[in-house]
């Protein structure tokens, strides 16, 4: 028996406008990232972070950002606790190997076995909840604290036939990609096909479809972030587009434009992000010259001014991967000092426990580069003109 998945909905010319519109953006931020400024390894890093951050923060796994980095780069979080330091791990593996995939220079085909690795490196940590198997029974999805059913999956025996299904619709369709991941991303999460982590799935799922299309770098093709500033407008729509069980014969459009609005209002994030970067920047680089400190120290001092907190771990590992230099536990907590001389860092703690955050000073330079930016975009792309979208097209 086939059973049927949410199909494609026709993409209309509202649709395939906001669409040329976001690949404008999108192509503006290649083109940004893609220049040779050292700024940008640390801006990939963060956002990757921040999707590592939005995705988690949905599940109710709740970490800063300088702990997710401090996790990614096999610290141990200052704040977050065990069982969100495991999931962050587990998705930050996943996401990774999502990232190492699409830099292939063969098409990357999903079949069930990815998802099914993907899973397990996301749930590893956890065995009762079946890392890396289908679900083996019925599963509901409740609201918190209220304990309500909002949602029911479909039979567990037919698990395997619908990802089958979505799979073949995923390779079949021939709509625009941010229009496919999300149909796929909505099928997963409709089919909760796991005891666990199917939000997150969904999610890496459709970052790895838009990935492995090459849109843009694919660090900067998730809309994983915007999610989760938005999480109760994502539950809203999937609640609207499920109506509490598997609805698959359900108008998907809803859900499109969401995924299409959230792609839009991210990528004026990002661009707006890269122009405030390049400012910090140009910032720091002053002060480093004028108070004659190590260059190296740019990044430190860049994390500092944004409120992340500083170790000095986490400072051998920025200057590692900022600038492939490999420096003595010594020189690192010389550098430090020389920026709290300067002024510039604040020491908090003792030993091991010595975190580093910036001063008034910092904070004031970061605090005025935003004030000069222009707020986060909020606009309803669909609620824009066709002149008003055709300007993304020529910035």
């Amino acid at each position: 028996m086939a059973y049927p998945v949410y199909k494609t909905p026709l993409v209309s010319e509202d649709e395939r406008r906001v669409v040329t519109s976001i690949d404008a953006l999108r192509n503006e931020l290649e083109y940004q990232v893609r220049q040779p400024r050292r700024w940008v390894g640390r801006l990939r890093r963060q956002t990757l972070a921040r999707a590592v951050q939005g995705s988690n923060s949905i599940e109710g796994y709740e970490a800063s950002l300088d702990d997710v980095l401090a996790v990614e780069g096999g610290e141990e979080p200052l704040d977050a606790s065990r069982e969100t330091q495991r999931a962050l791990g587990g998705y930050q593996d996943a996401m990774t190997y999502v990232l190492q995939l699409a830099q292939e220079d063969t098409v990357l085909t999903v079949d069930e076995g990815l998802l099914k690795s993907l899973h397990f490196m996301m749930i590893k940590h956890d065995l009762s909840k079946n890392p890396g198997r289908w679900r083996p029974g019925a599963i509901f999805v409740r609201r918190e604290p209220s304990g309500e059913t909002v949602y029911e999956g479909p039979p567990y025996e037919e698990v395997p036939s619908l990802i089958r299904n979505l799979l073949e619709e995923l390779e079949g369709d021939e709509a625009p990609v941010m229009v496919r991941a999300a149909m796929a991303h909505l099928n997963l999460v409709m089919i909760h096909p796991f005891s666990d982590g199917n939000g997150r799935m969904g999610r890496a799922l459709q970052t790895l479809v838009l990935a492995r299309d090459k849109i843009i770098a694919p660090v900067f093709s998730s809309i994983e972030e915007y999610l989760g500033r938005n999480t109760a407008a994502y539950y809203q729509i999937l609640e609207q587009v499920g109506q509490g069980s598997w609805h698959p014969e359900n108008d998907a459009r809803p859900w499109v434009r969401f995924c299409l609005t959230a792609h839009y209002r991210q990528a004026r994030t990002l661009l707006r992000r890269v122009e405030a970067t390049e400012h910090l920047w140009l910032a720091c680089t002053d002060l480093v010259e004028k108070n004659d400190l190590p260059e190296r120290a740019l990044n430190a001092l860049m994390d500092a001014a944004q409120g992340l907190r500083i170790r000095r771990a986490g400072y051998i590992a920025t200057v590692r991967l900022a600038d492939g230099e490999e420096i003595a536990p010594l020189t690192a907590t010389r550098d430090l000092k020389e920026l709290v001389d300067a002024g510039l860092l604040v020491p908090s703690g003792e030993r091991r426990a010595r975190v580093y955050v910036g001063s008034e000073r910092m904070h004031g330079i970061w605090q005025g580069i935003r004030a000069s930016r222009p707020p986060r975009a909020e606009e309803d792309p669909f609620e824009l003109s066709p002149a008003q979208l055709q300007l993304d097209t020529t910035t």
